[in-house]
């Protein structure tokens, strides 16, 4: 089910005719925010538990209705929904859109993009490939892989909490304390696969555990230190977020100046990447 769930969004990507069960969860996520929003770890809990207790229901209600179908029909449509979970295809399009369209690099990451260069908003498209590598692709899927479409979509509950709750300003320094600490647990592993698989493809990123530890994030330095490493650039170094600089160190030891070449030879490694998963899926089956 997993690999043919993989299949499935390389081929049709996003569903675009009917609403992505993640909008539903950020829908909740904002409603819950509006009425219940306190300035507490506690607070933030409950918030993450219920988003958390509700997709599990669903999901398993989902299950059990499936279940009572002819087992082929069963396993399509269930490897149907799990493939709204990943995120290959979208992720793909998003990075060479902005090899063309640079100016829509606002659309793909958190940092301010008024005042970038060419070189700064190449090096975010790349970084951005690099992590949502591990979030939309790699991690979704293990978890499919090990627990079900449940544990693909607690997943992404989890994940989407963190992009929106999980924060280190004043007002979601504590409110989204507890769902940042749980991203960051349930990404351990898939960040680490991430960066092995872009060494498998290019031996170069080997070393990506020298770099990765500099990071803030636990997790996010090792596929971007393995992207910097593979396709010999220098990511990282000081960013701007919300109109403040943050230090950030660098990532790799390659060229600083990023081109849109760069761009699209991580979209190639990415590609290989498809290509070994699929290999691997078909083994592990």
């Amino acid at each position: 089910m997993t690999l043919l769930a993989f299949l499935i969004d390389k081929i049709f990507g996003e569903f675009n005719f009917i609403k992505h069960p993640v909008i539903f969860m950020g829908d909740y996520i904002k409603w819950f925010e509006n009425k219940f929003y306190k300035d507490s770890i506690s607070r933030g809990f409950i918030l993450l538990l219920s988003l958390l207790l509700t997709v599990y229901l669903i999901t398993s209600f989902i299950n059990i209705i499936l279940n009572e179908f002819n087992p082929i029909i069963s396993l399509i449509v269930t490897a149907i929904i799990a493939s709204t979970t990943i995120a290959s295809n979208m992720l793909y399009k998003a990075v060479y859109d902005i090899s063309i369209n640079p100016k829509n690099i606002k659309y793909l990451v958190s940092r301010d993009t008024d005042n970038l260069s060419s070189s700064d908003i190449n090096k975010a498209s790349i970084e951005t490939y690099g992590e949502n590598l591990s979030d939309g692709v790699v991690a979704p899927l293990f978890y499919l892989y090990l627990f079900g479409i449940e544990g693909a979509f607690l997943y992404k509950a989890v994940n989407t909490l963190d992009s929106m709750v999980g924060y280190h300003t004043d007002k979601y320094e504590n409110f989204g304390k507890v769902s940042a600490k749980l991203d960051d647990i349930v990404n351990f592993i898939p960040a680490r696969l991430t960066a092995i698989l872009i060494t498998a493809i290019n031996f170069k990123a080997h070393k990506f555990y020298k770099y990765a530890s500099g990071h803030e994030s636990p997790n996010a330095g090792y596929p971007i230190s393995a992207m910097a490493l593979a396709i010999e650039v220098k990511l990282g170094g000081d960013t701007s977020y919300f109109r403040k600089i943050k230090e950030k160190p660098y990532f790799g030891d390659g060229r600083e100046n990023i081109e849109v070449k760069d761009i699209h030879n991580a979209l190639n490694i990415g590609k290989k990447i498809d290509i070994l998963i699929i290999f691997i899926l078909l083994i592990i089956i």
